[in-house]
This record gives C-alpha cells, structure tokens and sequence, in this order.
C-alpha cells in the first residue's frame, strides 16, 4: 500500500522469511502484511499502536478473523524483499515481489491496484467484472476468478479498517486564529486548533488536542475532553460535557432547553426552568443539524460509541445507549431510554418514558408507543413484532382481491341458499 508515495504496506499477502521458506496451507483471514524500509515501518507501527520494528526484521501485521489488527510475530521479513504466496492462487503460482495496493473501492468503482470486498451474496456476480486487485470475502466463497483473496469473518469490516489506513485522521499543528473569542477564564489544553469566529465562554475547560472550527459557539462551564472535533456552526451550550473523541457536525446544538411548559391557572403556557445538563461520553459522533436537549433536572446522557445521524432530535432526560445507532430524523420524546447496541432506523419515533431493550431494532418510519423488549425487531405505526408486520403488509396489499373474492363468495352463496329455498318450497 502506498501512501503519500511511500511503500507502508501491503493488504495482499502472507509473507514468508528466506528463501525456502513455505507458507501455512490454510491462508484464510490473516492477509495483512507489513514491507518497507525500516523507517516506515517504524512509522506503520506507530500508526497501529505496536512496538516499533528493527532495522533488519519487522513484525507481519495479519488481520484476524473478527476484522481486528493482531501485531502478533508470525514470520520474520526481510526489509528489501520477500516471497509472497497470493491468496487465491495455488501454491505453484506463487511469485516473488509485492502486489501494491493503492486505495479501497466498491466492486463497481475498484480500479487496478484496489481493494475490495464482498458481504452481500447478492452482488456476488459483480466480482467477475471487478477491476479491483484483491478482494475481501467471506469463509468458503469462491470468487471463481483470479483475484488476490482476503478472508475474513466480516468482510464489510475488514474493508472498512484498510480504507481507514489509507484516510487516517488528518494531523494539524496548534493554533488560535486571532479573531477568536476565548474568555479569560477558560482553560485550553495543549495542541488545540481553534478557528475564526470562534467562541469559548466563560470557565469553559478544552482538552488537549480538540478542533473548534470557525464560527462555533462554546457556552460558559463547557467541558471537551481531549481529541474532540467540533465543526463550524455547533453550539454547545452552558454546562454540557463532552468526552475524549467526541465529533460533533455542522450546525447542531448540544444542551439547547428541553421542552417542557405547564400550564397556569389561566390556562397559559409556562415555562419550567432546564436546569440539568447534556453528558455526552467518550467515542460518540453526532450528525449535522441535531438537537440534543438538556434535562429540566438531572441529565441527558448519550453513552460511549453511540452514533446519531443528521437531523435526529433528542429530547430532554433521555438516555442513548453504548454503541446506539440512531438515524436520520429520528425524534426521540423526553425521558425515553435506548439500551445498548440499538438500532433506529430513518425517521423512527419513540414516544416519551418509553424503555427499548438492548439489541432491538425499529425499522424505518415506524413507531412505537410502549416500550420494546431487548432483541426484538419491530415495524409500523404503531410498531409490533417485525415477521407479523410482513405478513400484514402482504395482506394489505391483497386488500383489493380479497374484496373482490369475499363479494363473489357472497353472490354465490346467496345463490346457493336461493336454491335451496326455491327446493324446500317444492318438495
């Protein structure tokens, strides 16, 4: 793989040291390997968090079978030149030198010098055609082409980490543009990046490594724990708390107030005081154009990983869970509690106080207005169970026919019971 022009390393191969040397018979999943000079090699291992290689052998990263980096020694490289068996070919046509990859691509768009992957079976015929140089695919498919095979358990995953080595977070020297507002008062950690325009109010606190983009707004006691990006337009308002890692798009709100009024004697709306905070925790990405409420008391929290799509609005008190899926123009009512690994799919509503169980999933546009029990997937207005909502679909669709028949049916019996009358009368 080259970046930037400099050979880092190679998604095509298991490498072998010395000349003699063979490879396992079974190839499949651990595909990653690692040629260069020493000093990208060093700069490889940095990148990957393992120990830095030496000078005269490096360490052969695979990847393994559930899609993760393993640093793990499996063969010893020489710097300049190995022998690469390429997986799927057989063994008689293994050739010496490296296959460079470039970039990663779907099947469609691959070139010569990517790579590519294959999860669905649906698109199956597609890798015949592909220009791609390798391919990621799945146990025990065959390809039925020469192509350079990549197994792995989650093809889809193995894919994502390479395109990932080949786009790594872009680096940035610090910076304070000087039409910046930053109070007195804040703290500001080392390394930040904070554009034009941009705002830090009163006692705020900014970790280390944080990007603040040009005309963002930054409330006062505002906390961004260390490596967060927030882009132009994000308010974050008084009190939120955002954790390391945290990417917040364009023009979204963080702790705008909730939305609760009661009413007075007189029948007017009034306003009850928002008085809590929005907690956002570690490794959680949030789309463009999203409102995250803050809690009249307590807190609305969004936990570590989950992800929120653009324009999803989340009301106040409400609980997202670890590792969440929320998408697009999802409204969540105050006070309702995602569980873990939750999927919410486009437009779904869940109405207020309402509790989803780890591991559902509601399809998209549906809506539910009782709570969802963990591991269950469920569809319509209003939601129920998944598999009925099918069968109901299907049925509505035949709703026409089955008029027709029931009213044909129906002529016929009072056909029937016609003539049986008119035979009573003559017998």
């Amino acid at each position: 793989m080259r970046i930037g022009g400099k050979l880092l390393l190679t998604i095509v191969a298991t490498a072998c040291s010395g000349e003699d040397a063979t490879a396992p018979p079974e190839l499949d999943a651990r595909v990653i390997s690692a040629t260069a000079t020493a000093s990208a090699l060093n700069a490889l291992a940095a990148s990957v968090n393992v120990a830095a290689v030496g000078a005269d052998s490096a360490r052969v990263l695979f990847l393994g079978a559930d899609g993760s980096l393993d640093s793990t020694p499996r063969y010893a490289l020489d710097r300049t030149a190995i022998t690469v068996p390429v997986l799927g070919l057989r063994p008689e046509t293994a050739y010496r030198g490296v296959v460079e990859i470039s970039g990663a691509a779907g099947l469609d768009e691959a070139a010569a010098g990517q790579v590519t992957f294959l999860s669905n079976p649906r698109y199956t015929p597609r890798v015949q055609t592909t220009r791609a140089t390798a391919i990621f695919v799945g146990p025990g498919v065959e390809v039925g082409r020469e192509i350079a095979v990549l197994r792995a358990k989650d093809p889809y995953l193995a894919y994502t980490r390479a395109l990932r080595l080949f786009h790594p977070e872009p680096s940035f020297e610090s910076f304070i543009h000087p039409a910046a507002v930053i109070d007195s008062s804040a703290r500001i950690g080392e390394g930040v990046w904070i554009g034009a325009n941009a705002v830090i109010g009163r006692d705020a606190e900014i970790g280390a490594r944080v990007r603040i983009h040009p005309n963002a707004t930054v409330y006062e006691d505002v906390v961004i724990g260390t490596g967060s990006v927030i882009h132009s337009g994000v308010s974050i308002r008084e009190g939120s708390r955002l954790g390391e890692r945290v990417v917040v798009h364009n023009n979204s709100v963080i702790g705008s107030d909730g939305f609760g009024y009661a009413k007075d004697e007189e029948r007017r709306w009034l306003k009850i005081p928002q008085t809590g905070a929005v907690v956002i925790e570690d490794d959680v990405e949030i789309g463009a154009g999203t409102t995250i409420d803050r809690a009249s008391v307590g807190e609305t929290r969004i936990r570590r990983g989950a992800k929120i799509d653009n324009l999803v609005q989340i009301g106040h008190s409400c609980t997202v869970g670890e590792d969440s899926l929320v998408c697009a123009q999802v409204g969540l009512a105050g006070s309702s509690h995602i569980g873990r690994r939750v999927i919410l799919a486009g437009q779904v509503g869940v109405a207020g106080h309402l509790i989803v169980g780890d591991d559902a999933v509601l399809t998209a546009k549906s809506a539910t207005s009782h709570n969802v029990e963990p591991g269950k997937t469920i569809s319509g207005i209003p939601a129920f169970d998944n598999r009925e909502w099918l069968r109901s679909t299907a049925a509505f669709r035949r709703l026409g026919e089955m008029q027709r028949t029931l009213r044909a049916l129906e002529t016929r019996l009072a056909a029937l019971e016609k003539f049986l009358a008119e035979n009573e009368e003559t017998s």
